[in-house]
């Protein structure tokens, strides 16, 4: 429980100054409003609405799809994603065969994608 709750904070904290780097944004609730173009908006809250329907292995694999060139915005759809499934609980991920760390390897993946696996590692290799 304290190791959720520790790896919970972590990615908290790597979204929010990946945020605040590169989209000038210092939230402590990340959300689909944050995002400025439209197309962009919709395809969050899509994403967003098939992790509430718990079709979370599909969303992270649309995600994928959407952030396979390097465009900085899919990028920032990207993080509000993630930001979004780690405020789920505990028992939301297990009953929906998803795990906190399946989270930080997905954000992770995604960071690197963009070339920032050393502000993934400088969050994330303590644990």
């Amino acid at each position: 429980m304290f190791e959720q709750d520790y790896v919970m904070r972590l990615i908290k904290e790597m979204v929010r100054t990946i945020l605040k780097l590169l989209f000038h944004i210092d939230t402590d609730s990340p959300a689909a409003e944050l995002l400025e173009n439209k197309e962009e908006k919709e395809s969050l809250e899509t994403l967003l609405d098939m992790i509430d329907d718990g079709k979370i292995n599909e969303a992270e694999n649309r995600l994928y799809d959407l952030t396979s060139d390097t465009d900085l915005n899919s990028l920032e759809i990207a993080l509000l994603f993630y930001s979004y499934l780690n405020d789920k609980t505990d028992d939301f991920l297990e009953v929906n065969d998803f795990s906190r760390d399946e989270i930080r390897s997905g954000l992770e993946n995604v960071v690197d994608h963009f070339g920032l696996s050393s502000i993934a590692k400088m969050f994330l290799t303590d644990f």
